[in-house]
């Protein structure tokens, strides 16, 4: 990857990338050359695509995951190699909807003590003062 590693680096810092987030990057292109065993400057969409699928299906990763993993290649492609096709190749999967979490009627009744009370009341106090000192004196 050293051909291909340069220029990324550079393109990673003059857009102001943070050193984690480089690394971050780095360590993704280099784990989907190292599964090929080929510089990503000569791999294309098919070995994108069965990467993504090798990671999804064989490594189990989570949406999240699969998510951080695509960034890399989209920005190695794109913006450091040129290639046209980078966005449309590259997908990025969906994130999994999950539903709010709902307290049960004990959950509630445990915030209804009068320890909890007091506490809610003196952070409603707290507001009231704050709103009070930030109020306009005329």
């Amino acid at each position: 990857m050293t051909s291909v590693r340069k220029p990324m680096i550079e393109d990673m810092q003059v857009r102001n990338f943070s050193p984690l987030s480089q690394t971050v990057y780095l360590h993704h292109v280099s784990l989907f050359a190292c599964h090929f065993g080929k510089s990503p400057a000569l791999l294309g969409p098919e070995e994108i695509r069965a990467y993504q699928v090798y990671l999804t299906n064989e490594k189990k990763l989570a949406t999240s995951t699969l998510r951080v993993a695509g960034g890399p290649l989209r920005f190695l492609y794109k913006v450091t190699l040129k290639r046209k096709w980078a966005m449309e190749e590259i997908p990025v999967p969906k994130k999994p909807q999950t539903l709010p979490v709902v307290m049960s009627p004990e959950e509630v009744a445990h915030f209804q003590t009068p320890r909890h009370r007091k506490a809610g009341s003196l952070r409603l106090q707290t507001q009231k003062a704050d709103r009070f000192r930030s109020a306009p004196h005329h």
